[in-house]
């Protein structure tokens, strides 16, 4: 196992790379204590299926516990991401939970880029402003302390939505999982968002 209060940028895109992976990590930090692997499993479960919890089948829970107990949560362990007692089949959290935060603040799918967002939203005021400052009608009409009001207002409003959905996509902070489109090193070849070959040869094997 790594250092227990730090985690390589390699071992971290390992970890998230996976959405098994990202799911468990979240669980964890949402439930705030040690969970069992058939507790786990079964919440996944529904996360993958889109379902509730009493609504998971017995052939997903298993396909979800077996995958974990073999793969997922060993190398979690291994890369020092969880505690997992695989005697007594509990799961923990370790101090370097924090560390994956960051990096949910990238881009996902559906996501825009903010930092251009922002760029255009202070060019579409400026360029309001200017034209009123020109005398140019119906911009001109308005008062200096209006635009003023205005443009904060405007900002505040942008600025408030963008720290709720930033809150939303930290670990554990959300009801649901967040997903995030990763770039991870070369040296992480699985996917984001996708299972990993193993967790595919145990479908099949299931099925």
């Amino acid at each position: 196992m790594t250092d227990e209060n730090s985690l390589s940028t390699d071992s971290i895109f390992e970890t998230l790379s996976n959405r098994r992976r990202r799911y468990t990590l979240h669980y964890l930090k949402q439930t705030g204590k040690p969970v069992s692997i058939r507790d786990l499993s079964e919440q996944l479960a529904a996360w993958e299926n889109a379902v509730e919890r009493e609504q998971v089948k017995p052939k997903e829970r298993k396909r979800l516990y077996t995958a974990l107990h073999q793969t997922h949560l060993p190398k979690m362990d291994q890369l020092g991401a969880v505690e997992y007692d695989s005697d007594r089949s509990v799961i923990a959290l370790t101090e370097t939970i924090d560390q994956f935060d960051i990096y949910f603040d990238l881009v996902a799918a559906d996501d825009i880029h903010w930092s251009q967002f922002y760029l255009a939203l202070g060019g579409v005021a400026t360029a309001i402003v200017a034209t009123a400052t020109l005398g140019i009608q119906p911009f001109a009409s308005l008062s200096g302390f209006g635009y003023a009001l205005g443009v904060a207002v405007l900002f505040t409003a942008v600025a408030g939505y963008h720290t709720f959905r930033d809150r939303r996509r930290v670990i554990g902070s959300a009801n649901t999982p967040p997903e995030t489109t990763f770039s991870p090193p070369e040296a992480v070849a699985t996917p984001a968002g996708t299972d990993t070959a193993a967790d595919a040869a145990t479908d099949a094997l299931d099925d």
